[in-house]
């Protein structure tokens, strides 16, 4: 009889073993120190989405490499529907392996949802978890195990480029990839509350595991960037710390070590939560430190957004209603800040956990190397600069006008849900009209653009002809700030600055010089004002004095022949 018992007992062990052992992980098969491909990460997820009613794996829209996105969403409710998760409810989106050599969050993910659904967490009861299991499909799929030269492990892991070698991390704005548009598709379906993307950083070395870079609160809002800034994540910060995890911002150092201080990472538009923010989303960058263990990187990144979850879920309300009210500072004809630089007097000590660091001579080159002493760790106060300072603003028009022509950017702003309306009939409006007057181009090719920077303009209030058909957008919506960071063409990651017009940067039409001679003698003898404006251009410019060309150019330029189209901004700004 007693061994019947035990022979039951021991296979009743086997069987709970063997139901245990089924949602193991790949990482947690392994040891500590591998991670899933492409293909085993989506087997596990559909494995979970068959087994477990609250989790629910969707194709999305394509990739550069040819396969679908995906998006898996838990909800204890099994209410997938968004247009009513929304109404009640907080919505986390979770992007991973936007870099494929960066997987910690693809291994911390797929247990975050595992323990969701086998209660081996608190279930959140105010806040629904969207993941995108892995962003960087053709990164993912090309596995290797030397392009992360600095980075301690994994084993095997993916590559930085996706499968055209653009780095997503920088094209959010621009929309290159079939990645960022079926991106922009899941963000505007989900309408996330909080947004998490999970990296692995690189530069300095210092003690922590775990860095974070959250939006900047400055250009987040007053409303949302205070609440972020001052309750959100010092809240964060603090329940990590009874986790018995340090954590740090981003350490964008001044100089080569951290010691001299360090700056508030800024995260313009063309970067994920850049990107988010445009759309009254707070955001986090988790940046796990390269240097430390892999498995240890895992763990602290599972331990991060449990942490945002569980402050999320508490403060659900809140967080919804910061998110409106945020969307209320921004109105025509107020002022809009589209260029920051830091704040230099708003610096603050922080309490930084680092590595003494110095130089000595290198063993391979003829110069000196800097070195980290591990065995000399240090506790100061470094200078730290968090705040940033509007250096130049705008007044936001009530709308803005765009010509039918320009369907590439139509469709950019239509994918991004902005509303717009065809103009019905040929009519004529006043517009304040841009023309470029300054920039400045990189000698480099970045992520498949010569960008330009340092752009100024002038302008013009004038009457301007319309087509039916040309498009009027007005600002009065959710995707204010998203127009005025692309239409305005000063602004860091405008669509000018991306190269979206840099046909307007290029006469179409020229002159011959002898034949345009005679016609220049005829201009300067009918407008003596004009005559009188080129000597004094002379008299004060000797390069120009010595330049016959130029002078030529400069009498075109200022003629009726002169293409309009030349430096002409082609949207315009109805101001009221």
């Amino acid at each position: 009889m007693r061994f019947f018992t035990l022979l039951i007992l021991l296979f009743s062990i086997s069987v709970l073993a063997q139901k245990t052992n089924k949602y193991d992980t790949f990482f947690e098969k392994g040891n500590g120190n591998q991670t899933p491909s492409y293909t085993e990460t989506i087997s596990y997820y559909t494995l979970l989405s068959n087994d477990f009613p609250s989790i629910k794996m969707q194709k999305m829209g394509l990739t550069d490499s040819g396969e679908p996105l995906h998006i898996v969403i838990y909800n204890p409710e099994k209410q997938f529907d968004f247009e009513k998760i929304n109404k009640n409810k907080a919505v986390i989106l979770l992007n991973n392996g936007i870099h494929g050599g960066e997987p910690d969050g693809i291994d911390a993910s797929m247990q975050l949802f595992r323990d969701l659904a086998l209660g081996k967490i608190k279930a959140p009861k105010n806040t629904v978890i969207v993941c995108i299991p892995v962003y960087n499909i053709g990164g993912a799929l090309n596995r290797n195990s030397t392009t992360r030269t600095n980075q301690e492990g994994p084993e095997i892991y993916g590559f930085r480029g996706n499968a055209r070698n653009y780095d997503l991390n920088r094209d959010f704005i621009k929309s290159d990839t079939r990645n960022t548009k079926s991106f922009v598709e899941i963000f505007h379906k989900i309408n996330p509350d909080v947004f998490i993307d999970n990296h692995v950083s690189n530069g300095a070395d210092y003690q922590y595991k775990l860095t974070y870079i959250m939006t900047q609160h400055n250009k987040l809002g007053n409303v949302l960037g205070d609440f972020l800034n001052s309750e959100m994540m010092p809240a964060l910060v603090t329940d990590l710390q009874k986790k018995g995890i340090e954590t740090t911002p981003y350490v964008n150092a001044f100089s080569d070590t951290p010691d001299k201080g360090f700056a508030q990472f800024f995260e313009s538009p063309r970067y994920a939560t850049g990107y988010t923010s445009l759309f009254n989303t707070i955001g986090f960058v988790v940046e796990t430190h390269m240097l430390k263990k892999y498995a240890d990187r895992v763990k602290v990144t599972y331990e991060y957004m449990r942490s945002a979850i569980d402050f999320t879920d508490n403060n659900y309300t809140k967080i919804k209603q910061m998110r409106l009210k945020n969307e209320e500072q921004y109105k025509p004809e107020k002022s809009y800040t589209i260029k920051w630089e830091i704040d230099t007097t708003k610096v603050i000590p922080f309490s930084f956990l680092g590595y003494e660091g110095s130089h000595k001579k290198s063993e391979v080159t003829s110069g000196n190397r800097l070195f980290y002493d591990r065995t000399k760790p240090y506790k100061k106060e470094v200078p730290f600069s968090k705040e940033y300072k509007s250096a130049k603003e705008i007044i936001i028009p009530t709308s803005y006008v765009i010509p039918k022509g320009f369907w590439d950017i139509i469709d950019l702003l239509k994918g991004n849900g902005i509303a717009m309306q065809e103009l019905k009939k040929d009519t004529v409006i006043e517009v304040e009209s841009y023309r470029i007057a300054d920039f400045k181009t990189t000698n480099s090719a970045y992520e498949g653009h010569y960008l330009h920077r340092n752009t100024t303009t002038t302008s013009q209030i004038k009457k301007m002809a319309f087509a039916k058909g040309d498009y009027l957008i007005t600002t009065s919506q959710k995707g204010i700030k998203y127009l005025l960071e692309t239409l305005e063409p000063e602004a860091i990651d405008s669509f000018f600055n991306w190269n979206f017009f840099d046909t307007i940067l290029q006469q179409k039409e020229g002159y011959s010089d002898y034949v345009f001679e005679d016609t220049a003698a005829k201009i300067l003898k009918e407008n003596p004002k004009l005559k009188d404006e080129l000597q004094q251009k002379m008299q004060s410019d000797t390069n120009f004095s010595k330049n016959p060309e130029a002078q030529l150019d400069w009498i075109y330029k200022h003629s009726i022949y002169y293409e309009a189209a030349h430096l002409q901004y082609p949207v315009y700004r109805i101001l009221k």
